[in-house]
């Protein structure tokens, strides 16, 4: 073994609780990378595979009813290269023992030749046969989505009841089924697999209960390679408007793709920000250290030189050192990382259903993740070493020159009347203003990365709050495939338990103004709701008043709307109809690119009478379940849904997600902040041995010498804590910028809690890494540290 590299292992002997914890800190980054960047990208290739697989469509619409002879002229249009047609339907379900209501999507398949786009695989049970005669059978056999068939514990042979166009229907499951279009599968974009179902049923029976022989109601479109996205969607709703199919979307908005699309979209963005910062402290601490051990090795360094090393040669013995430390560092990161992104895969299995869903960790994310922890030890050092390698012998042999000592800035500013041990502390600490400001910097990141990770839970309690307590207020909801008299408010009034019903209606339109258009919803509430409420971030009520359009923030600036600006809605569903609406405001919201209208103006402007399609009920106590068995029997009723199921179900899924993503990014900030403040301490001891040593001799107890240096910790932490907190403020907002979608937007709340929590951490860090220093201190060899002194 060469000389210096017997001397590189000694170093890291002596070094080794130092290098362990930026080790650690190196390992959270790359974990942190590694996790979300590798289960992302599992769910990415899942993805991919699958839709190729399965043969997912480009384009989706949905119409009234149209022969089934336009397939043909379909397959002519511009662009397209094939045409599925079928039928499908929203009906209510019902679990035998099971009182919560169940909204099912029923969808025919024609047994009798292959399916060519959204392909249906079975993952278990038997498929439905094409010879099986169920038009008139007492049981239709039927395949349901495993997600749902999961979450309620069902298997082939179960049997379920289904109100199909008026008639209670048994459905008999036949086997587990999954599709490309239903990858996540929930309502009005929540995880909602347990009050959520699709079943696959004979198109045959389909179409005998609705009437619907040799018709269809929905389109699925695969385009050539080369075509033309949007005129090919504009060409198919300019064909099937005549039979109400004007609501034609491209993949980019089909319900379960959007919900996977930004789910990855927003897991890369979380796999690249905080990680950055793990690796960006990891940087500052190997500056600090290789800089301390270099500076106390300039003799040391003098005599290599003397002895004919070359500065190239000792600069790479320190760059080894370095290397090292970020080897196990990126070793441990990249083990803790695999794990841990095995894990959120796992999460990922229960949202996305997917036949195979594996994690991988590809070559190309180790290779990168080797590279950045590379760059961070170079980046992190390099000064430091050729500062001191590129010294004369001469000049090296020489003690480093003593530190100029002022007053401080606190005695300028004519505050003087300081204990001696305070005046200390603070004139070490402006002797080094950088290292000072890098070890507040270090710790202030780790208090703002705490506060990112508890951020997420506090958004998920903000939603729940907003949505399901502020806007619905009431606890169940009834809704009609079609628009209906009002009067059916007091057939509903009548049901057992309900005390108050409010009418909504809601109409699919296509926003234009200029050359700018945008699918939405226009939701049509009471002009003074009680019942349900249009709600912003800041938790106010925006009122309906009037006949003019009120916009979610988003959506006027994606049509370039401001207040008083006229557009033109064009409706998507009935009879087609153009209105010319105003914009009479503008709300900063969560959810979606929305439209709200008072309803009899939404009416008015239809031109059509006092129609609703949906009914808020609120109940009394203990009344839901006689209510939602009351709603089966409503003949015009198309589902309900209960607001205490939904948020059950919910939150069994994204509450749990949140706080494992919570606790994680918790447990990385617990170890920058014992990196950051354990190494501060034991540099300063280091280079202090001497001068605290001399104080012991001069009588001062263990505990006077132990607050001299510990002191100086407390005062980076009261300084760091409230630049953390608004850091960790930047940080939230920033992150939530780039989170920021159409479709959703967190709130950027932070609760007084998270700050406590996060000041807690780091105070808890603190207090275990003085506790260690301290009893360092308490073992000073005083005659040893007083003979290195030059």
């Amino acid at each position: 073994m060469k000389a210096l590299d017997r001397k590189l292992w000694r170093d890291l002997r002596l070094l080794w609780s130092q290098a362990l914890t930026i080790a650690l800190v190196v390992a959270a980054g790359i974990a942190g990378f590694v996790t979300s960047l590798s289960a992302v990208d599992s769910l990415a290739a899942a993805r991919d595979d699958y839709y190729a697989a399965g043969r997912f469509a480009d384009v989706f619409a949905a119409l009234k009813r149209a022969p089934g002879a336009l397939e043909d002229a379909l397959r002519e249009l511009p662009g397209v290269a094939d045409v599925q047609t079928g039928l499908d339907a929203m009906v209510r379900v019902t679990i035998p023992g099971v009182p919560d209501p169940v909204i099912g999507q029923l969808i025919g398949l024609d047994l009798r030749q292959a399916q060519r786009l959204n392909v249906v695989a079975v993952a278990s049970g038997r498929p439905l046969q094409a010879d099986d005669d169920s038009a008139g059978a007492q049981r239709i056999p039927v395949l349901v989505s495993r997600g749902f068939a999961l979450a309620r514990g069902l298997k082939p042979g179960d049997e379920l009841q289904a109100q199909i166009n008026g008639r209670l229907r048994t459905l008999r499951i036949s086997g587990i089924a999954l599709s490309p279009e239903f990858v996540f599968a929930g309502l009005w974009g929540m995880p909602d697999m347990r009050g959520y179902g699709v079943f696959w049923l004979d198109r045959r029976v389909l179409a005998a209960a609705y009437d619907m022989q040799g018709a269809f109601n929905k389109v699925a479109v695969r385009l050539a390679p080369a075509a033309d996205a949007q005129a090919a969607i504009d060409a198919l709703a300019h064909r099937l408007a005549p039979y109400g199919g004007r609501d034609v979307q491209g993949r980019a908005q089909q319900p379960s793709h959007q919900m996977l699309d930004n789910e990855i979209k927003q897991q890369r963005v979380i796999g690249t920000v905080l990680p950055a910062i793990f690796l960006g402290v990891a940087a500052f601490l190997l500056h600090v250290v290789i800089s301390r051990l270099v500076g106390t090795q300039r003799e040391q360094i003098a005599a290599l030189k003397a002895l004919g090393y070359a500065d190239l040669a000792i600069g790479a013995h320190y760059l080894k050192l370095v290397l090292l430390i970020v080897a196990v560092g990126l070793g441990l990161g990249l083990l803790l990382g695999s794990r841990l992104g095995a894990m959120f895969t796992g999460l990922y299995a229960e949202l996305f259903q997917f036949p195979r869903f594996e994690h991988r960790l590809a070559p190309w994310l180790v290779a990168t993740s080797a590279a950045v922890a590379l760059m961070t030890a170079v980046l992190g050092t390099l000064h430091a070493v050729l500062a001191t390698v590129r010294l004369p012998p001469a000049e090296a042999m020489r003690p480093p020159a003593p530190g100029r000592y002022r007053r401080t800035l606190l005695e300028q500013l004519g505050i003087r009347r300081m204990a001696p041990a305070l005046r200390m502390i603070v004139r070490n600490m402006e002797r080094r203003p950088l290292r000072t400001a890098m070890g507040i910097g270090g710790i202030a990141a780790a208090v703002a990365i705490t506060i990112m990770g508890n951020f997420f839970r506090d958004a998920i309690d903000t939603i729940v709050h907003t949505q399901f307590e502020l806007g619905l207020r009431g606890d169940v909801t009834v809704w009609t495939a079609e628009p209906v008299d009002d009067a059916a408010r007091l057939e509903l009034m009548r049901l057992p338990g309900v005390r108050a019903v409010e009418s909504t209606r809601f109409v699919p339109v296509t926003l234009i103004h200029r050359h700018r258009r945008e699918r939405s919803m226009i939701r049509a509430y009471a002009a003074r709701p009680d019942l349900y409420r249009v709600i912003d971030v800041a938790g106010q009520a925006t009122l309906l008043d009037g006949g003019a359009l009120v916009l979610t923030d988003r959506l006027a600036d994606k049509l370039g709307l401001r207040v008083g600006d006229a557009v033109q809605a064009d409706v998507l569903v009935g009879a087609p109809r153009t209105l010319a609406l105003t914009v009479g405001g503008t709300v900063r919201e969560m959810m979606g690119l929305n439209a709200y209208m008072e309803r009899g103006a939404l009416n008015r402007a239809l031109g059509e009478g006092d129609v609703a399609t949906g009914w808020v009920l609120g109940l009394e106590p203990g009344k839901e379940g006689a209510l939602l068995e009351a709603t089966q029997a409503l003949p015009r009723s198309a589902g309900a849904f209960s607001k205490a199921t939904m948020l059950r179900n919910m939150q069994e899924i994204s509450a749990r997600n949140v706080r494992i993503m919570s606790t994680m990014l918790t447990a990385f900030a617990a170890v920058i902040s014992v990196g950051v403040v354990y190494n501060n301490a034991r540099i300063a001891l280091a280079e202090r041995g001497w001068e605290l040593a001399s104080l012991r001799v001069l009588g001062f107890s263990r505990a006077e010498v132990s607050a001299l240096l510990l002191g100086e910790l407390a005062l980076a932490i009261l300084i760091a804590l409230p630049l953390g907190m608004a850091a960790g403020w930047a940080l939230v907002n920033g992150v939530n910028e780039l989170l920021r979608s159409d479709q959703f937007m967190f709130p950027a709340t932070i609760r007084a809690r998270t700050y406590a929590w996060a000041a807690l951490c780091v105070l808890a860090a603190g207090i275990a890494s003085a506790l260690v220093v301290r009893r360092r201190i308490d073992r000073l060899d005083l005659v040893a540290v007083l003979k290195t002194r030059e």
